[in-house]
């Protein structure tokens, strides 16, 4: 199957809850108007948003032989994903996150990473990089059979081949992950890190100089992404500094990916890092709509709507 994106990367199932006012204390019962099983991870999130934009998108990771992974497969299928590059592990379970979201406050995670962890380069068929147009690894760093070197090399094959190498992270918690990108870096076009994971890897506080940093280090296009407070773009001969666009907050599970796959539908268009840029800021602003990661992500003819009825403030810098 021809493809326009090849996803790669984390496959969760989603355990969240709708706002509560506060966490319960040790022992106290805390209702919520809505506990839901949803469809999660960079991935999975990106590949169902970018199927929404009308994009040919294959998935690849690892699920288990349970509930779970049958969810995950039958929920992008459902979408209109290709999933057969899926593996299904017997001896392991589905990797899946509680999601608790508290008015006000941003959401807290508890993960296991379960059949995420036995993702490898071997995993990744070639002659299907081949045949896609982009190539998005999501979740980088949270799974740990994923090996640079090897990551590095299937990156540098892509690129001869004409396909596009577009990179996210998730930090599993404090450590040096230096090692892990510098030699991916050079071999990725797009970066696609949030503030809080540049920050932890690089030490910099200032998303101008995280950026700074990840450009000087190998990678083509760097983005920082900074929540409510908007994004900032490094690439050869353009830094610019992006606001967010008017939305209204409910959650924002998700809106990482959503931006992802907003950038990548900038880049199967053949359109310059401005326009990139807003194709993010849309899909990210529309993810925030709803407590799940994908349920209120726009169509292409609404995010298209979208983003002529509302410009995006961006500055140079």
């Amino acid at each position: 199957m021809q493809l326009d994106c090849l996803s790669v990367g984390v496959l969760v199932a989603d355990h969240l809850c709708a706002p509560i006012p506060r966490l319960p204390r040790a022992g106290e019962l805390v209702l919520t108007e809505q506990l839901e099983l949803a469809i999660g991870g960079c991935a999975a999130n990106a590949a169902i948003d970018l199927a929404r934009l009308g994009v040919r998108v294959g998935v690849i990771g690892c699920v288990g032989q349970d509930a779970f992974g049958r969810f995950i497969v039958e929920t992008l299928e459902a979408a209109g994903a290709e999933t057969s590059g899926i593996v299904r592990l017997a001896d392991v379970g589905t990797s899946g996150t509680l999601i608790i979201n508290v008015q006000g406050e941003d959401r807290r995670f508890i993960h296991t990473m379960g059949a995420n962890a036995r993702l490898t380069v071997e995993h990744i068929p070639a002659d299907r990089v081949r045949q896609a147009r982009v190539l998005y690894v999501g979740g980088y760093l949270l799974m740990p059979a994923l090996e640079h070197a090897a990551l590095a090399a299937l990156f540098r094959q892509a690129r001869a081949w004409g396909v596009k190498t577009v990179l996210d992270v998730v930090l599993p918690g404090p450590g040096d992950y230096w090692p892990r990108l510098e030699a991916l870096l050079p071999e990725t076009d797009v970066f696609l890190p949030n503030n809080d994971e540049a920050a932890a890897i690089t030490g910099e506080e200032d998303p101008r100089r995280q950026a700074e940093r990840f450009r000087e280090a190998g990678a083509g296009t760097v983005v920082i992404t900074c929540g409510g407070r908007g994004s900032v773009l490094v690439t050869e001969g353009m830094r610019l500094e992006a606001g967010v666009y008017p939305t209204s907050y409910v959650g924002g599970t998700g809106a990482g990916d959503a931006f992802d796959a907003g950038y990548i539908a900038g880049l199967l268009e053949g359109a310059e890092p401005l326009r990139c840029l807003q194709w993010g800021s849309a899909l990210g602003a529309s993810c925030v709509r709803a407590v799940g990661a994908t349920e209120s992500v726009f169509t292409r003819a609404e995010a298209e709507a979208f983003m002529q009825a509302h410009p995006l403030e961006t500055r140079r810098w």
